[in-house]
């Protein structure tokens, strides 16, 4: 008999001044939110934050610890620009960094754009919480999360310690 699928938790947040302060529509959060609730994810909150690092922190720290997600999707702040803060406030809360996951990333998003050598997204684990940052573009963060999209799964089930995590692989 198959194990038991439980529905990934996630949270949504986008990182974006522009977005926070009602200038532009932000595209990419809802695109993430969609693509989540198509692989049957349970999209427990979304939010629009500021390119501020002390507020991006704060919420991580907040959704991470609170027990309600086991998967938070950045998107935004993950390029070049003196805003782009959301790779440092995402280091600066994480435990571990799981590198594989952007370098993953990056590498199938060269194969589209070489503007994914500008990409300085991280992914990492706070407690028993994956963090993933995803790029502010819709097509871009779909593009992003396609690629991570085959492990997600299996990484929440360790992340868990759930005992079929490794029943069939």
């Amino acid at each position: 008999m198959p194990a038991k699928k439980t529905a990934i938790r996630v949270g949504v947040l986008t990182v974006s001044d522009r977005s926070f302060r009602g200038e532009r529509e932000d595209g990419s959060g809802p695109v993430l939110v969609e693509i989540a609730q198509s692989h049957g994810w349970d999209v427990v909150e979304t939010l629009i934050v500021p390119d501020e690092i002390d507020t991006l922190r704060d919420t991580l720290v907040m959704w991470a610890d609170s027990g309600d997600m086991d998967l938070i999707l950045t998107t935004g702040g993950t390029g070049f620009a003196p805003r782009d803060v959301t790779p440092e406030a995402t280091r600066m809360i994480v435990d571990r960094l799981a590198p594989g996951l952007a370098e993953a990333m990056r590498y199938e998003s060269l194969k589209i754009t070489p503007h994914a050598m500008l990409s300085r997204s991280v992914a990492g684990i706070r407690g028993r919480v994956l963090i993933v940052n995803l790029p502010g573009s819709p097509k871009a963060a779909r593009e992003n999360l396609a690629v991570i999209q085959p492990v997600l799964g299996h990484a929440i089930q360790l992340l868990k310690e759930d005992k079929n995590a490794e029943a069939g692989h």
